[in-house]
């Protein structure tokens, strides 16, 4: 089964240029700050705990910067859908774990070996057969309890410098009350610039730190072992396909699109083997970021808020090129903005989300799912996201069988009066 036929490229790129509203730039320019930040010192990290040098480490950044930038204007464009292609933080730490015994090109040669795996199974169809048994609420819990997150560590951030990120949280209401001018003028966008101008008055900025400078790939000749394959390859194969992968196929569904799954797991398998013949890391399609770009403060018009992702991943070839000056960007904004930001920017995708995950059918398995999801619980190195889907699947299998009988005779239903038809 090949990945899914997309639409018309050439005039979604038309459409993009003649669709750059503040709604679309402010979310984009959100979700990007959102998902660089913090990870890239993530990333940084573990390259300094694997002894990289700093071209290695800057090696590893540009790809998988330019690389996400690069697939998320490809699905986006070619679907007409807002999907975010970044790369996994949790693979970025257990690779980093990884490399304080195993050697740098074997470490590699492991991550492109599950590349190739899960770009076999998102071109054979399987994954999305799986989706599909999997009840929506379920899915819809899943994601409500890892959004939840994000929406608490808002509120932190007002308390914890509510000067900054406070006078954020209060722009952005005060416009959404102004409903006539905010579908002129996104309140994400008003709270970005509040936010900014309060935070450099405050001198809680410090711009001129930035020293521009271009980054270079490194290409890294790969080594393959037994030890780094059964270390790494399976626990990344699982990271890749049952982590943020799920919570963006969520979101999506959550938002009202039918995302295109054979690419959303294709593509990552691909994006896998070219991060890391550069030193990079998997690639998957970014949860929180994907339910930002596709929510209401992207736009009004779903048909155009694929216009956010791609400014997006434009965003994210731009920071790959200069790779090198992520860490000092990272410390230049407060972390508490950038916090009240994220979560502003899927206050209805949180709203969407919790009305579908408990509106009454599969209630057991979706509640299972949002509780362990909220526990954060690592399980064999594997994140809570996973065991939200599995358990909650499970449950639902013992305690929702009505609502598996109702939904298989709704479609039976429609089957038969396809046939009629």
């Amino acid at each position: 089964m090949s990945i899914e036929r997309g639409t018309d490229v050439r005039k979604n790129i038309m459409d993009f240029f003649g669709n750059l509203t503040p709604a679309a730039l402010g979310t984009g320019l959100v979700a990007a700050l959102f998902s660089i930040m913090g990870p890239g010192l993530i990333v940084m990290n573990s390259a300094k705990e694997g002894n990289l040098s700093v071209e290695q480490a800057i090696s590893w950044l540009f790809i998988i910067y330019t690389a996400g930038g690069i697939f998320t204007i490809f699905l986006s464009l070619r679907y007409r859908i807002p999907i975010v292609v970044a790369y996994s933080i949790p693979g970025a730490i257990l690779i980093g774990n990884a490399l304080k015994h195993i050697p740098f090109n074997e470490a590699i040669g492991a991550s492109i070996v599950a590349g190739i795996v899960v770009t076999i199974l998102g071109l054979s169809g399987v994954i999305k057969k799986v989706i599909e048994l999997i009840p929506l609420p379920v899915m819809l819990g899943m994601i409500a309890g890892v959004l939840l997150s994000f929406g608490i560590k808002a509120i932190q951030a007002v308390v914890e410098a509510p000067a900054v990120a406070g006078s954020s949280f209060a722009v952005f209401f005060l416009l959404m009350a102004m409903k006539k001018f905010s579908r002129k003028f996104p309140p994400i966008l008003g709270a970005i610039i509040i936010g900014g101008i309060i935070a450099t008055a405050l001198g809680q900025t410090n711009w001129g730190s930035i020293q521009p400078s271009f980054a270079h790939p490194i290409f890294v000749v790969p080594h393959f072992s037994i030890q780094a394959t059964l270390e790494l390859t399976l626990p990344l194969i699982i990271l890749i396909i049952g982590v943020q992968n799920m919570q963006a196929v969520g979101v999506l569904f959550a938002t009202g699109y039918k995302p295109p799954i054979n690419a959303m797991f294709t593509i990552p398998g691909i994006g896998t083997i070219v991060n890391s013949l550069f030193g990079g890391h998997p690639t998957v399609i970014a949860g929180p970021s994907t339910a930002m770009v596709s929510s209401d403060a992207a736009g009004e018009d779903k048909n155009l808020r694929y216009v956010a992702a791609t400014f997006d991943g434009l965003l994210w070839i731009c920071f790959g090129l200069v790779a090198g000056m992520v860490i000092a960007v990272s410390t230049v904004v407060p972390g508490q903005l950038l916090s009240v930001l994220g979560g502003l920017a899927i206050f209805n995708v949180f709203i969407s989300t919790f009305a579908g995950a408990f509106n009454g059918k599969f209630k057991n398995g979706a509640m299972v799912a949002f509780l362990i999801a909220i526990s954060n619980v690592t399980v064999f190195t594997v994140g809570s996201a996973f065991w939200a889907l599995l358990v909650g699947f499970v449950v639902s299998l013992l305690l929702d069988r009505e609502d598996y009988s109702k939904a298989k005779s709704k479609m039976d239903s429609k089957k038969d009066g396809a046939k009629i038809a």
